[in-house]
């Protein structure tokens, strides 16, 4: 896969969201901000909300949702940047509103029935104006803290668990809406939940193994954020073991690697006028790369 590299120097970016005037907005997360980085890689703050600032999305009204894990520790091994456990000032994850004309951010949901949002990651927003999320839990030195698979509205009024699971990360929706995935990073599995209500997935024959599995990634390959594309595919960030995006068929589960040169290849984006701009985030060494995808991606709802 060709690809050159449009940005470096950032702090570990994930989440990027790819606008109609060919930038891209980043979020840093080991520096708790966000950033906009134009066509020529120059790169200019937006926000900066601390914490964790992780994944995000456009909004039905032009704001920034962006889903905050509270922050990390950090290390670094032979000169790449590595997130931990907890940050020593963890608060509690939460989702956030940015205004991006202004960067006032707004807080929205810090909990869900009463248990307090972990480490929320991934977001994207339905036909319906409202967002599914997913929350990969937090590890703290002696315990780890659980989320799932959530849906909320943008108003900050209504907020539901439909599936409580550890391990989500990535989450997409299949081009007709009817079927949210998620990605287990360390478990290595992508699931399909089928969506019969606002918020609300089927029921699993056994809660402990929720969804339809579509897919298992073998050896020491893990899962971080996702993509669909716009015939279905899902793009899913790999970790580790064969870093890079992998295309995979929920048909059938094959899976087509194209490798990139980063431990953690966490992320990717497409945008552009035919969709096949691609945005992956080269996440360890702080770079921000740009392919020329072979399929078109889905063109998210609001990212106009």
């Amino acid at each position: 896969m060709e690809y050159r590299i449009l940005a470096e120097g950032l702090a570990f970016p994930e989440g990027p969201v790819m606008l109609d005037d060919g930038s891209i907005l980043i979020c840093e997360i080991a520096a708790g901000r966000i950033s906009r980085v134009s066509p020529d890689g120059r790169c200019l703050p937006v926000a900066t909300p601390g914490g964790g600032p992780n994944g995000a999305a456009i909004g039905p009204d032009g704001a920034l949702y962006v889903c905050n894990n509270g922050g990390f520790n950090w290390g670094e091994m032979d000169g790449l940047l590595i997130p931990g456990a907890a940050a020593d000032d963890y608060e509690t994850g939460r989702i956030e509103r940015i205004d991006l004309a202004s960067g006032k951010v707004e807080r929205l949901y810090s909990e869900c029935d009463g248990q307090r949002l972990s480490g929320p990651n991934d977001i994207v927003f339905d036909a319906q104006g409202d967002f599914w999320f997913t929350d990969l839990g937090k590890h703290h030195a002696h315990h780890t803290d659980h989320g799932g698979l959530y849906h909320a509205s943008t108003d900050g009024r209504r907020i539901r668990r439909a599936v409580y699971g550890p391990d989500m990360n990535g989450v997409g929706l299949s081009p007709d809406g009817k079927t949210v995935y998620t990605a287990l990073t360390t478990i290595r599995h992508i699931l399909a939940f089928d969506i019969i209500g606002p918020g609300e997935v089927a029921a699993s024959p056994l809660a402990a193994l929720p969804g339809r599995m579509v897919a298992h990634f073998p050896g020491r390959v893990l899962l971080d954020s996702m993509a669909v594309l716009a015939d279905g595919q899902i793009a899913q960030a790999t970790l580790v073991e064969r870093p890079g995006i992998a295309t995979v068929d929920p048909a059938n589960g094959a899976i087509v690697y194209a490798d990139f040169p980063d431990l953690l290849t966490t992320n990717i984006a497409f945008g552009g006028a035919d969709m096949r701009n691609a945005a992956i985030c080269l996440s360890t060494t702080g770079k921000l790369a740009l392919a020329r995808w072979p399929t078109p991606g889905l063109k998210l709802h609001f990212s106009a």
